[in-house]
């Protein structure tokens, strides 16, 4: 089977990956990459805000099987410095063959049941699912420590990038995926932008929940990857006027996109643990990422 044969090379696979950090900015980039971590300070704090009197803890909305059987294992897909990163990497059981992958990236509570459950849920359609850790195996338990491992990367962002671009190489080379996509909640839908931004000609697929997004052309202009945005009216992290400027930007860049925004719905509205949960709205954004992913990752699609 697959599976079997990919858990056998996988230790080799993530101790030969090659050095992938994204270098610091030279001297002309320093403003702009002080603006940008002013920025991810800001959403750190915004995230905080939204997130207060919310738990981590799995509920029965996040407990929906997945539409056919599923095989996962905990597996090292990256080394950054001397330590080996996890993921959860999930695929079909009947799976023989290499199929579609989509780098899934966690909420600011790290890597937990919600997410393998959603990897679960998604590798039912049919996808090879690697769910990321950008905490370094951690998982916050509340919202004081959701928060200081969400800052630990805004101030390393180049460990993150390194993070994402082996995540890439695990199930590109090492998984053999025709095509690859990125997925992310909150702190993970800023990353699945920023995955956009890592593989502007490679990556064929990009959704991002309710996550910090930007206006900036020059940032925008070299992504070729299709983007749904998904987001809501009352998010007070996210603000809709931001959601607004990035429609636009991608407009005047002629970029494939769809930005939905959920009226009368807040932050987080995917999140079954979350206060702000939306069963309604949570249904009809998985839908249209299961018909975007199904779009975009098949691998009839031109």
């Amino acid at each position: 089977m697959f599976i079997a044969r990919l858990r056998r090379t996988a230790i080799v696979a993530a101790l030969v990956i090659s050095g992938t950090l994204l270098y610091a900015c030279g001297s002309s980039d320093q403003d702009t990459a002080a603006r940008d971590q002013a920025a991810a300070r800001a959403n750190v704090d915004a995230m905080t805000r939204e997130h207060a009197e919310d738990t981590a803890a799995p509920s029965p909305a996040a407990e929906i099987p997945p539409e056919r059987a599923v095989i996962s294992e905990t597996l090292p897909y990256a080394e950054l410095g001397d330590q080996l990163v996890y993921g959860y990497f999930v695929a079909p059981s009947d799976m023989f063959e290499p199929l579609p992958a989509v780098i899934m990236i966690h909420e600011w509570w790290g890597l937990n049941d919600n997410i393998r459950a959603m990897a679960d849920r998604l590798a039912g359609e049919g996808y090879i699912v690697l769910a990321v850790d950008l905490y370094g195996g951690k998982v916050a338990g509340n919202s004081a420590e959701a928060r200081e491992l969400m800052l630990s990367v805004v101030e390393d962002p180049e460990s993150a990038n390194a993070n994402i671009r082996s995540a890439y190489e695990f199930v590109s080379a090492t998984a053999g995926a025709p095509r690859v996509g990125s997925l992310g909640w909150c702190f993970g839908g800023g990353w699945s932008l920023n995955t956009a931004q890592l593989f502007p000609d490679d990556l064929d697929a990009t959704v991002i929940y309710y996550g910090q997004v930007t206006s900036d052309e020059d940032k925008l202009r070299p992504i070729n990857s299709p983007i749904l945005g998904l987001f809501a009216e009352e998010d007070t992290g996210i603000k809709v006027s931001s959601v607004k400027a990035f429609g636009e930007a991608l407009r005047n860049l002629r970029k494939n996109h769809d930005i939905h925004v959920y009226p009368g719905v807040g932050h987080a509205f995917a999140n079954p643990t979350g206060n702000n949960y939306n069963e309604t709205a949570a249904t009809d954004a998985w839908r249209r990422t299961l018909e975007f992913l199904d779009l975009h990752l098949s691998v009839d699609a031109s």
